[in-house]
Order: C-alpha cells, then structure tokens, then sequence
C-alpha cells in the first residue's frame, strides 16, 4: 500500500531495471516521468567492499577464500520451515561431503526452527561453519570472498552477482525473473537432489560457473545514484 501510495504522487521515478520501468508504464506512469538508473543498493554495496576486510567472526580470517571454494549460505524463509529447509541442509551436507574442496559457512538465523535443524543437520560436519547472523559490512565481504551464494533471500540474487558470484535460489518462485532471464542466478528449488546436482555442478564445471559468474547483473553497475542525480539536475 505504501509502495503503491508513494509511486502514485511521485513525479520522477528511477527505476532499477527495464522491467520495472515497464510495470510502472503499465501503471500509468508516463515515461518521461520515468528512468532506468539500476538499484541503489548495489551502489551501497560496492561501498562496504575492502580488500582488507578484517571479520568480526574471528573464523571467517582463518579461511582459505584463495584455495578453498567457500559456499555461503543463507536460509531462513518462513515458507522453507520444515521439509524443505530439512532438504537444502540434507543437500549441502552431502555436498560439503563429496567435494573435498568445498567448505560451507552459514549464518545461522536465530529463529529456534532454522537454528535447531541447522545444527542437528549440519553441526558435527566436517568442513561446514555454522556462525552467528552478521551485520551488512562484514555479510558483504565475505559474499564478496565466497566461491558462489546460495540462498532464499531476495535482496541477494541482485548483490551476489554484482560481486561476480553465482547464486543459487533456494525457493520455487522469486520476484526477481530479472536475474534468472539475464543468467545470474538459477532456481534450485527445494528438493534434495536438485540442490545437490546444481551445487555440484557450480562446483564441478568452470564453464558453468563461468557463465553465470560472467553475466551482465541486471540490477545496475554501482553507478545509480549519480544517474539519479543527473536526472534530477536536468529537471
């Protein structure tokens, strides 16, 4: 409602993609109150990003980002309690298991659904980091370090690859179809052997992951702000 309330007495728009820039059309909106500029946060983003960068989490200075493929892992959707978060931990278990060369590390949500079957699953695993929640800054560095991204986030399928990292989405559906059109994220869905054979994959095949690690991020360059800015200069 507020969305819908704010876009309705607003006078110029900056939109983050061209699909929504054809949404607000079909809204009404007339195009030259319209401009495609990318998504702020992906300015705000490449803000935090140090090559320096020294965790909080005194674990995460302790890997090998260089030598080890390190999946990061986010997972906390309400629609994901039970079988389903259940499956993607019994998945990444097995991938961790498999790949000698993977490691996990996985803020664990401090919701007692998420947290007491991360650690049931996944506690006693070799190789699996299970952490406290991070703040924004150290949670974009160490995205920024790790191999690829799976998650059931939204704001993470347009950060991840604007950092180059492929992400897997662990959900049926997502209001992102930017991404999955552009190739910088793949729907892995929910179940088991899905999630297996797409991390392994990704882990696997360098042309894969080349593909994905290498298209274009729909959601901007880092550059929205100022265009924002020159837009509203040019009013």
């Amino acid at each position: 409602m507020n969305r819908r309330l704010t876009g309705t007495i607003a006078s110029y728009h900056y939109a983050p993609t061209k699909g929504n820039k054809k949404n607000l059309l079909q809204s009404g909106i007339k195009e030259e109150q319209i401009v495609v500029t990318g998504n702020t946060v992906i300015d705000a983003l490449h803000m935090v990003i140090e090559d320096d960068y020294h965790f909080p989490v005194p674990l995460l200075n302790q890997l090998d980002f260089y030598n080890r493929k390190i999946i990061l892992l986010t997972a906390h959707r309400r629609e994901n309690l039970g079988a389903p978060m259940q499956n993607i931990f019994h998945a990444l278990r097995r991938v961790v298991e498999d790949h000698p060369e993977a490691e996990l590390v996985f803020p664990v949500h401090l919701n007692p659904a998420v947290k007491d079957v991360a650690y049931e699953i996944l506690g006693k695993t070799s190789r699996v980091h299970l952490i406290p929640p991070l703040d924004y800054a150290p949670f974009a560095n160490l995205m920024e370090r790790s191999y690829m991204v799976l998650t059931d986030s939204g704001g993470i399928q347009e950060e991840a690859p604007a950092l180059g990292k492929p992400v897997l989405v662990l959900r049926t559906e997502t209001e992102r179809p930017e991404a999955v059109e552009a190739g910088t994220v793949k729907m892995a869905g929910v179940e088991q052997e899905r999630i297996y054979e797409l991390t392994s994959q990704l882990l696997l095949d360098q042309d894969e992951y080349n593909k994905m690690a290498r298209a274009v991020n729909p959601y901007g360059d880092g550059l929205a702000a100022g265009r924002i800015v020159d837009a509203l200069c040019r009013c």
